[in-house]
């Protein structure tokens, strides 16, 4: 059983019906009685007490960012989600794409490029996904499980985190400790009383426990316990800011299992397959990994797109859908900059398989991506959290608006059918102009529309780990091939967002190995 089942899939306690004519009414329940010992209700006199004390000492830093942003879990299953969901929006990490309206604002449902959101309404989530969550969504993360770290450890941890409203701490914990019931549990900590060794738990649960305090040696015990699913013990994780946003145009996917396979691509047989072969020239070795691809390749990187209600905000575009549109046609312009894009391009990667599908046509692939992503556009949009299946794409085209006095940008405008009802909508789509270095490129248009699978793979290459190359057999073809897929020249944003990719992948290799213990990826 994964973390969040709760009381989702069974209730305990006595089951209360009542009847009206011939109709049973199902069972239900109001909260719980919160077990005091060993918790303190926050709203008790000595809970207010342990508050005022706390925040006298300076550990109740965070608590006030928390509180601002507190939600309650919309699931029974959802309790990691909503924790991971109250710490990034206390923290004023911009998730770059829209909630509802024209916010953006981190919510539960956003939350699913580590594992589909009906896998976790079923299921629940680990605690090594809740960590890749974190990290996917641009924040700092710094996971601990028990088996690693002390009770002094945890305490240090705690105090320092609970003295600043840049870091938090969301703990992932059994509820027999407490003597409360259910299983596994997330949820963000608020604070510290040092006096008292107390830690103030904010539940996510709040239908069913209200916040409390309990003893910091307690909640040791609480971390100190396995997970069935994953044989692991519990733990916790510190999530802070980065200086920068990680990710503007790219981002690692594994919404579904066909990622894996990538994943394994990648990290295994590409190594054995360079140490078992000879080649002598960098085409070479780059047809062999193209040749070799999985059919999904394209479905572990994915390029981050901004969509919005036809017409929500006029035929124009805001300063910061401007602002953003230009940091991604920068990234993009810089990435075929590269050496490394004009050998890829060369080997006419248009051809292989990509994006689970055939790209001998990019106008073909940038038709089907456009109708995927309105499809799910439309879906986020309409508070579907369900499956794309019931939306239809009825059409796509491009059209060119103007920003705002700096000349034409693409609009990749769709119409969405879903039950009768049709959706119209807009997907901001970054271009980018020919450079010096791109000129003897052969391209329909003026400019040059993303995604192509030429993109994916640079991308790709470059964010694997420098040690995936070790294994080239000729010293000479290993030293060019090295500076080839080389980020140390590469401009400082495109720079950062390889690194984060390079970070996402470390995270969710180690969540499909299980072996999700260490805090620091190694270096780059």
């Amino acid at each position: 059983m994964r973390e969040g089942r709760d009381e989702s899939a069974q209730r305990s306690g006595p089951a209360r019906a009542s009847t009206r004519g011939s109709r049973m009414a199902a069972a239900s329940l109001y909260r719980r009685v919160l077990p005091s010992p060993p918790a303190v209700d926050f709203t008790s006199p000595d809970g207010k007490r342990l508050f005022a004390e706390a925040l006298e000492g300076g550990t109740m830093e965070g608590f006030f960012s928390l509180a601002s942003c507190f939600q309650t879990q919309s699931e029974p299953a959802f309790c990691g989600l909503a924790s991971l969901a109250v710490v990034l929006n206390a923290l004023a990490i911009d998730p770059g794409r829209r909630w509802k309206g024209p916010w953006r604002w981190f919510d539960e449902s956003m939350l699913d490029c580590c594992e589909p959101l009906d896998k976790v309404r079923a299921q629940g989530i680990t605690f090594g996904k809740v960590a890749c969550l974190a990290h996917c969504a641009g924040a700092k993360v710094q996971p601990f499980r028990a088996n690693r770290v002390t009770l002094d450890d945890l305490r240090h941890h705690l105090i320092r985190c609970a003295s600043s409203p840049d870091c938090h701490l969301i703990a992932s914990y059994h509820r027999r400790p407490f003597k409360q019931t259910g299983t596994g549990h997330f949820s963000p900590v608020g604070g510290y009383h040092a006096g008292q060794d107390m830690v103030l738990i904010l539940d996510v649960a709040r239908f069913k426990y209200p916040p409390h305090w309990v003893p910091l040696p307690l909640l040791w015990e609480a971390m100190n316990t396995t997970d069935e699913s994953t044989g692991l013990l519990r733990g916790f994780m510190l999530i802070s800011r980065h200086n920068a946003a990680p990710s503007s145009l790219y981002t690692v996917s594994c919404r579904d299992e066909s990622w894996k396979s990538m994943a394994k691509y990648c990290v295994e047989d590409v190594p054995d397959l360079l140490k078992a072969e000879i080649l002598d020239n960098v085409p070479t070795l780059l047809s062999r990994f193209i040749d070799l691809l999985p059919a999904n390749a394209g479905s572990l990187i994915k390029w981050v797109v901004e969509v919005r209600r036809k017409d929500e905000d006029g035929p124009c575009l805001s300063k910061e859908e401007k602002e953003r549109l230009f940091v991604k046609e920068n990234l993009l312009h810089q990435v075929r900059d590269t050496k490394l894009f004009m050998t890829v391009h060369d080997l006419h990667c248009a051809s292989i398989q990509c994006h689970n599908y055939s790209l001998s046509s990019e106008e073909d692939s940038i038709t089907r991506i456009e109708a995927s992503v309105c499809c799910q556009g439309a879906t986020m949009l309409s508070d579907n959290l369900a499956s794309t299946d019931g939306f239809c794409c009825r059409e796509t085209f491009f059209e060119h608006i103007q920003a705002n006095g700096d000349g034409p940008k693409t609009l990749i405008s769709g119409l969405v059918t879903c039950e009768g009802n049709d959706q119209g909508v807009d997907m901001l789509s970054p271009t980018s102009p020919h450079s010096p270095s791109s000129r003897n490129l052969t391209f329909s248009n003026e400019s040059i529309k993303y995604p192509s699978s030429a993109d994916v793979i640079t991308v790709l290459l470059l964010a694997l780990h420098p040690s995936t190359w070790s294994g080239i057999i000729d010293d000479s073809l290993k030293a060019e091939f090295q500076t080839l897929v080389s980020t140390d020249n590469l401009p400082d944003c495109l720079k950062q967002e390889i690194l984060h990719l390079r970070r996402q992948l470390y995270y969710l290799k180690a969540c499909k190995d299980k072996e999700y213990e260490d805090p620091v990826p190694p270096s780059p």
